[in-house]
């Protein structure tokens, strides 16, 4: 029965921690568009500021990759679909998307992503998904609708919205290939060697698609207007790629090991919340009364889907309450 009890104390605080990750990694990305929107208004191309937050990121994770160099052989395919649909992909999409659709509607697309887990759990892994589960993501995407105010966007665009929802597939890739080999014990890829290489890739793939070298590079010598403060450009470029790519791969990666790709994704949703309450406070872009609703809609989804989360490797359906994940190999909670 002690027995019983510390594995069940570890499970839960294996969970907390992938949870407090998750969100940590949501607020992490979430800051990235508040950081950005000033680069761009600069004068800055959007798939300039994609490819210097990709690039410089991968320049930091350089000598995890050094280290991590075996993953080049055992890995590559993890490791080249990584940087291609969790890096390259998502951003590529998504910022070719919004330059045909409203960003509000953009962005509901994306985060689509979450349901499309869930589809991939159910027809591809075929185990079945519980009513609490599918409710959770219901309530996210819909908080989300509210958030984005997608009503104030009417005109669609066909290939914008096949661009979005591309975006939202290689989102769907993220999630699931972050928790490629976490059942592996100590086979198991290292999540930080997977990340740096996977920047490695997204940075060659964007290199070819921005064509940096046609970039104005003397706007990182000025400062940008941050609602009426002058902020160095540098310094939005060191939060983009520190904190918004950096610190939100290595945790958003973590945490899906912890928990489960399904969760991470629902989870995930917060990055939208949390961009808007950043873009209020630091860019002075006022929340409505239907944002703030979305909002808590958007926490109340996710709560729901976290709350029902099985041990990994269950029999029973996804989300079903089912008793904490098992202890892996090496006695920590994966």
């Amino acid at each position: 029965m002690a027995v019983r009890t510390s594995v069940s104390s570890q499970g839960s605080r294996g969970k907390g921690l992938g949870l407090s990750l998750a969100v940590g990694s949501a607020i992490a990305f979430g800051g990235s568009g508040v950081a950005a929107k000033p680069l761009i208004e600069a004068g800055l191309d959007p798939l300039h500021v994609v490819w210097l937050r990709v690039t410089g990121a991968a320049l930091v994770m350089l000598p995890l990759a050094v280290r991590h160099r075996a993953l080049v052989r055992s890995r590559s395919a993890l490791l080249a679909g990584f940087g291609l649909l969790g890096v390259a992909g998502v951003q590529a999409f998504y910022f070719a998307a919004i330059s045909r659709i409203p960003v509000g509607v953009a962005l509901l697309v994306e985060y689509l992503a979450p349901a499309l887990v869930l589809g991939w759990v159910r027809f591809v892994q075929r185990r079945p998904v519980t009513r609490a589960a599918a409710l959770g993501v219901v309530l996210a995407v819909g908080g989300l609708a509210c958030v984005v105010e997608i009503w104030a966007g009417l005109g669609f665009d066909a290939l914008g919205l096949l661009l979005a929802l591309a975006a939202a597939c290689c989102q769907v890739g993220y999630f699931v290939l972050s928790d490629q080999g976490s059942d592996s014990g100590d086979d198991a890829p290292d999540p930080l060697g997977v990340i740096a290489y996977g920047l490695l890739v997204g940075a060659v793939v964007l290199t070819v698609v921005s064509r940096p070298w046609g970039m104005d590079w003397s706007v990182l010598a000025h400062t940008a207007d941050m609602n009426g403060s002058e902020v160095p450009a540098w310094l939005l470029l060191a939060w983009i790629v520190l904190l918004a790519t950096v610190v939100a791969y290595v945790t958003g990666v973590v945490s899906v090991r912890r928990l489960s790709p399904q969760v991470a994704g629902v989870v995930a949703c917060l990055e939208a919340v949390i961009a808007t309450v950043l873009a209020w406070v630091l860019l002075g872009e006022h929340l409505s009364a239907p944002q703030i609703v979305g909002g808590a809609v958007v926490l109340l989804g996710a709560f729901i889907a976290q709350s029902s989360t099985p041990a990994k490797g269950s029999p029973g359906p996804v989300a079903a309450g089912s008793p904490e994940r098992e202890l892996s190999a090496r006695g920590t909670v994966v």
